[in-house]
């Protein structure tokens, strides 16, 4: 844990310091990252990966100016990283944003503060950091899985059962 990520974990109480801004508190996850069984985080990596590519994907359709939630690129990315157990040097990140990298490094340390990522010196090279989810982040990324790839289910399943209609009709 890096002296930033200590000040971010000492300053995530549930009161904000005077003159500054509070922030919405995650949603109570329902299960800890460990306790999900293999087949069901290959599954919500799989759902990552995809919406992670369909983002890229659609810039061949519409200018890419028009969209930006480097967050949420941040932790899809970070999110693939931690379940393919590889590290995530900060530079990475910060290109995985697709954003400039002022930007990105503003975002990192605004998830840092919330307690959703933790950066981590290389013991190697005193000039790298790297970055990752905390377990905080992996449950609250689960959780976000989880519930997109209910939706997705919902309308394959709905879609199916129209198409069916419409044969028997």
């Amino acid at each position: 844990m890096t002296v930033r990520s200590m000040r971010a974990t000492i300053g995530s109480g549930d009161q904000p310091a005077n003159g500054s801004r509070g922030h919405a508190r995650l949603v109570e996850t329902v299960a800890s990252p460990e306790a999900i069984d293999t087949e069901t985080l290959t599954r919500y990596t799989a759902i990552a990966r995809e919406i992670y590519a369909a983002r890229r994907r659609r810039h061949k359709a519409l200018p890419a100016d028009l969209f930006g939630e480097p967050t949420w690129d941040i932790l899809l990315d970070l999110y693939i990283a931690a379940r393919e157990d590889r590290r995530v040097p900060t530079t990475s990140a910060c290109i995985g944003a697709h954003v400039p990298p002022t930007t990105a490094l503003r975002w990192l340390r605004i998830l840092e503060a919330r307690g959703l990522v933790e950066r981590e010196d290389d013991g190697r090279d005193g000039r790298r950091t790297f970055v990752c989810l905390t377990f905080r982040g992996l449950a609250a990324m689960d959780q976000t899985l989880e519930m997109l790839g209910r939706s997705i289910v919902n309308v394959v399943e709905s879609t199916s059962l129209l198409r069916k209609a419409d044969g028997d009709a």
